[in-house]
């Protein structure tokens, strides 16, 4: 089998006969590579959003919670305020009272 410097310039060479086809591959690999990142990025951005969703749902959770601990203690803040009312006056009364003795009472005139 002789082969001739001729021949072997004639026949194309093996990388240019393959590289139309890894040109291919490659093409194929890039477009499979960006739609893997795409999908990722979307499934990303969904979990993200989820994320969000539950933190926002936690915080609206905890708000209301928040809200409710601080409606009872108004409530109680407003018992209490009238607990203490009542009480002024009733210690009023019994000054009144107190004053009005020591006003009447007889040994007092002594001094």
């Amino acid at each position: 089998m002789c082969m001739c410097p001729e021949l072997l310039q004639s026949l194309p060479r093996c990388s240019t006969v393959f590289r139309g086809r890894r040109l291919k591959r490659f093409n194929v690999q890039v477009r499979r590579l960006n739609r893997m990142r795409s999908r990722r990025t979307r499934k990303e951005s969904k979990d993200k959003a989820m994320m969000v969703v539950g933190v926002k749902s936690e915080m609206e959770i905890k708000n209301w919670k928040l809200y409710m601990l601080n409606q009872s203690i108004i409530q109680e803040n407003e018992k209490l305020r009238m607990k203490a009312l009542l009480l002024h006056q009733e210690n009023q009364a019994l000054l009144s009272q107190l004053q009005n003795k020591f006003k009447t009472s007889p040994h007092n005139n002594n001094h």
